[in-house]
């Protein structure tokens, strides 16, 4: 049977390292039992490992107070089941009725649909344009603060093209207008650094399974010191139960339930590969691929790459669409046919898609992960190739699909 080529990593990361598969299946068969709800070995092992994860990743995305020796307070990094669930509780969390948020046209429904929900419940919003290769002017950003914008949000990077945002600039006008700046780093956590500190981040929003290589149901929310945000979700803590109220400490305020015990094992032993790997060993493995794919794709007659070919300020992430094809088409050919898996369709981003002109339809993207090669990223250039050629055949039943 063929290999398949996994060429989806901006949807998940695959495959997962051996390590992280190993960490959930050894803690969860050693210490499976509900961490924080008992004085037991297994249980304070369990929350040992929880707590040890935590300190991790706030030290992760605050590199710049770990070095200056001002490490930040771990608790205020929470843990939810994914970066939508973080992104909720952030928005439903800072934004009030009357309120006003900023945010893009370049966004995921993680973002669009909770702000449009608050807006519905009486906030306003702002959906900033991006120039026509997808990046932010700051300076934008900053004429669409008014004076009751409580929040602006952002993606760090694309899921759809790959455009990466410049967080100082945009971190610093939030700066200079006392506004809240929250992040959706769901492509770039585990492939870019990130320094809250440096970007001036309020809010950080994660997920575990794509660049930190941890299981799906991983994710969480890095808030600054500084940074006001309610609880939205209440329950049960394991720690005073005796209070009628859900507690307000860091990171009861944001958690509630029971953690995800063997995930989080998972997301500290993608943390541990991702580091030992290096960040920038990652990107630049990652990048090179691209550029590779990219000049291929470049030169087939009928292929379009849709949003920018710049290959600085951007994650290994392409969109496309082919001449006289449905892009769900070309996706099952390219699945069916050659064993190589893509993404098709509005990738959740239907503002961009709009913007890009690539409505109703969308595009097929290709997202190139770590454990991919350039013998993938070769045939997957091969058999756009195959496909494209056969676009205009009137006896094609390829093309007569596409035409459908």
């Amino acid at each position: 049977m063929k290999e398949t080529i996994y060429l989806d990593n901006a949807a998940t990361s695959f495959p997962k390292p051996d390590a992280v598969h190993k960490a959930v299946r050894d803690f969860y068969s050693k210490y499976g039992v509900n961490p924080g709800r008992s004085g037991c070995d297994l249980g304070i092992t369990a929350e040992q490992m929880i707590h040890g994860t935590r300190k991790r990743l706030s030290a992760f995305f605050n590199r710049s107070l770990v070095e200056a020796g001002k490490p930040k307070d771990p608790n205020r990094l929470v843990f939810t089941m994914n970066a939508t669930m973080s992104l909720n509780l952030i928005i439903n969390g800072t934004v009030d009725p009357g309120d006003h948020v900023v945010t893009t046209k370049l966004e995921h429904n993680s973002v669009i649909r909770p702000v449009n929900h608050r807006v519905l419940a009486g906030a306003e919003a702002t959906y900033v344009t991006p120039d026509s290769d997808g990046y932010l002017d700051p300076e934008d950003i900053r004429r669409a603060i008014k004076k009751n914008t409580k929040l602006v949000i952002v993606n760090h990077a694309s899921n759809v093209t790959g455009v990466v945002q410049d967080l100082e600039a945009i971190g610093a006008v939030c700066r200079d207008e006392g506004v809240p700046l929250a992040v959706d780093t769901a492509q770039t956590a585990g492939v870019l650094p990130i320094d809250m500190a440096e970007c001036n981040i309020s809010f950080l929003a994660f997920t575990g399974h794509k660049g930190l290589l941890a299981p799906t149901g991983t994710g969480g929310i890095c808030v600054a010191d500084d940074a006001e945000i309610r609880g939205t979700i209440f329950g049960g803590t394991g720690v005073r139960s005796i209070e009628p109220y859900h507690l307000e400490e860091f990171p009861y305020r944001l958690e509630a339930g029971t953690q995800n015990l063997a995930g989080i094992a998972g997301l500290a032993a993608g943390l541990d590969w991702v580091e030992q790997k290096g960040l920038d060993n990652i990107y630049e493995h990652e990048m090179g691929l691209l550029a590779v794919l990219q000049d291929g794709l470049c030169g087939i007659e009928g292929v379009r790459i849709q949003g920018t070919k710049n290959l600085n300020s951007r994650v290994a992430t392409l969109s496309l669409t082919v001449d006289n094809y449905d892009p769900s088409d070309v996706g099952t050919i390219l699945d069916v046919e050659y064993n190589i898996q893509t993404r098709t369709g509005l990738h959740c981003a239907p503002l961009l898609h709009e913007f890009m002109g690539t409505l109703p339809r969308g595009t097929v993207r290709f997202s190139l992960g770590p454990c991919n090669t350039k013998e993938h990223v070769e045939a997957a250039i091969r058999a756009v190739a195959e496909v494209a050629a056969d676009r205009c055949s009137p006896t094609s039943t390829r093309a007569v699909a596409g035409q459908s």
